[in-house]
């Protein structure tokens, strides 16, 4: 009596020497599909295929917009980083950051998502006592099942369409609502290089503390009772420039994924074609074969 475990090993190789035991032409009919199931899979084939080229078509329209709210929002983000650096601020070391990684909803945009995930975990990994909020469905499916404690607001309903600053300004708004005060927001977005690429890049946006401590916060003149406002401005801009950037990304990585998934599709699509002319084929010569030598015997 055999064990469970060695069963199907045994199982397995009995139905091996079943397979070799047969003739050879009986092997090869019954490792050929038929007709109508490679009909169908080419069928399906070719549907994908017209799907994916529609979705390329629709993702390098979407980004000609996307590239578009990129450029416009650049010139906010980078007009308040550049007063944070000629007034040096810094964080507050003693107190918690909170990184706001900034993702979408929707998917087939290749490793977008999971890139920025990646980056999120080893900046954790180097800080982890750092909170997170989350916009976009997509990375936080991906955090909440490695640091779902950290997690402490998230948001949805991103990606429909090109973010705008009220998109951004009501983000921050929540951001602001949290009980916790952290010495900086650090936002992790993917950054636009070129059509081909991008990166998981951070910016920082300041508290209230650490912008009235700033070395060289004096020369611009500003009010304590505004240094709220421009804080929360500031990290809206910020956003801003972060959403805007992401969408872009997404669209590009989205029209570079069904660019590749609809070469892949014309390269099954010939390789079943083949297949099913050779199959077509072998049935029509079998079918000759037969009536020739029922012709044959009849004769006799």
């Amino acid at each position: 009596m055999f064990s469970r475990a060695v069963r199907p090993a045994l199982s397995a190789g009995n139905q091996a020497l079943a397979r070799t035991a047969l003739p050879k032409s009986t092997a090869q009919a019954a490792n050929y599909a038929t007709l109508r199931e490679i009909e169908g899979r080419l069928k399906s084939i070719k549907n994908i295929e017209k799907i994916t080229k529609t979705m390329k078509i629709v993702a390098s329209t979407k980004l000609t917009r996307a590239q578009k709210a990129m450029g416009d929002s650049r010139t906010y983000g980078q007009t308040s980083n550049q007063v944070f650096e000629e007034a040096e601020t810094k964080p507050i070391e003693e107190k918690k950051t909170l990184m706001v990684v900034c993702s979408s909803d929707k998917g087939l945009c290749g490793g977008i998502h999971s890139g920025l995930s990646r980056a999120t975990r080893r900046m954790m990994e180097q800080h982890p006592d750092m909170d997170l909020a989350i916009i976009g469905e997509k990375a936080k499916a991906q955090l909440s099942r490695s640091n779902g404690k950290s997690v402490v607001l998230s948001f949805a309903g991103i990606g429909k369409d090109v973010p705008t600053f009220a998109d951004a300004q009501a983000i921050a708004d929540q951001i602001c609502l949290l009980p916790e005060e952290y010495a900086s927001v650090r936002i992790l977005y993917n950054k636009f290089i070129n059509a081909q690429s991008y990166e998981a890049t951070p910016i920082e946006a300041f508290s209230e503390e650490a912008i009235t401590q700033s070395p060289n916060f004096a020369a611009f003149e500003i009010d304590d009772e505004v240094v709220g406002n421009l804080r929360e401005y500031s990290l809206a801009n910020s956003l801003y420039w972060a959403l805007a950037e992401g969408h872009a990304c997404e669209q590009s990585a989205r029209r570079n994924a069904m660019d590749n998934a609809s070469k892949n599709a014309g390269d099954m699509i010939s390789k079943f074609t083949i297949l099913y002319n050779r199959t077509r084929q072998a049935v029509i010569t079998g079918e000759l074969v037969e009536i020739i030598t029922g012709a044959a015997a009849s004769e006799d």
